[in-house]
């Protein structure tokens, strides 16, 4: 099992010329940002001062996340009606493989 966000919904069409999506979902993983420190004083010194201003200034983004491409999905419309899932930009999904089935469960 894990844990997807959809980045990017897409509309489309296939071979046949039939209207589809195109469904981006991308693996989240936490980031102890610990682990991520600098050796150097000068580079640890950089690392805090841009939390700092991070802190101070919301709109900057912040790196606690890593989202690594994971799955894309081409699906006709029907096909997704079929899917029974109505996928949201930035909702979080846990994926579950098991007896050759793939399974969504919205978190």
């Amino acid at each position: 099992m894990f844990r997807v966000r959809v980045n990017k919904i897409e509309s489309t069409r296939d071979l046949d010329g039939n209207l589809g999506k195109r469904i981006e979902l991308l693996e989240e993983q936490e980031v102890n940002p610990y682990v991520l420190r600098p050796q150097s004083d000068e580079a640890k010194m950089a690392q805090d001062i841009m939390q700092a201003l991070q802190q101070q200034m919301p709109f900057l983004p912040q790196r606690t996340q890593l989202a690594t491409p994971k799955i894309i999905l081409f699906l006709t419309e029907q096909e997704y009606d079929s899917l029974g899932i109505s996928f949201d930009v930035n909702q979080i999904y846990e994926v579950i493989l098991e007896n050759q089935t793939i399974r969504f469960r919205k978190v």
